[in-house]
C-alpha cells in the first residue's frame, strides 16, 4: 500500500502557471503507474495525465499542450506542471497510483486549484 500527499495548489490568474507535487510513501519506479485526476464541483473525476512505468505519458484532451506530467523516481515524486491555466481548470487535483499487477487505485487527499482573476 502506498500513501500519497499532494501539494502546490492555490489561486492563480488565467494564463498563469502552477506546479503540483505528489509525494509517495514508497518506491514508484516499478510497482505503479502514476497519474493526476481532477474533479470540479458537480462534475465527475476525470483523468488529467498519466505516466506509465515505462515513462510514456498520456493526457486528457482539455490539457494537451498545456500540462506536463513528470516524475523523479529517486525521490518517489510525481509532478504536474500546469501552464496557460484557464478558469475551467479549477478543480481539486488528486494524485493517483495504480498497481501494475492488478490495477488497484490509491489516492491522495487532493489539492485545490483555483483559476480566477
Amino acid at each position: 500500500q502506498v500513501q500519497l500527499v499532494e501539494s502546490g495548489g492555490g489561486l492563480v490568474r488565467p494564463g498563469g502557471s502552477l506546479r503540483l507535487s505528489c509525494a509517495a510513501s514508497r518506491s514508484i519506479s516499478s510497482t505503479y503507474h502514476m497519474a493526476w485526476y481532477r474533479q470540479a464541483p458537480g462534475k465527475e473525476r476525470e483523468l488529467v495525465a498519466r505516466i506509465f512505468r515505462s515513462g510514456i505519458t498520456t493526457y486528457g484532451d482539455p490539457v494537451k499542450g498545456r500540462f506536463t506530467i513528470s516524475r523523479d523516481v529517486s525521490k518517489n515524486m510525481v509532478f504536474l506542471q500546469m501552464n496557460s491555466l484557464k478558469p475551467e481548470d479549477a478543480a481539486v487535483y488528486y494524485c493517483n497510483a495504480r498497481t501494475i499487477a492488478d490495477s488497484v487505485d490509491y489516492w491522495g487527499q487532493g489539492t485545490q486549484v483555483t483559476v480566477s482573476s
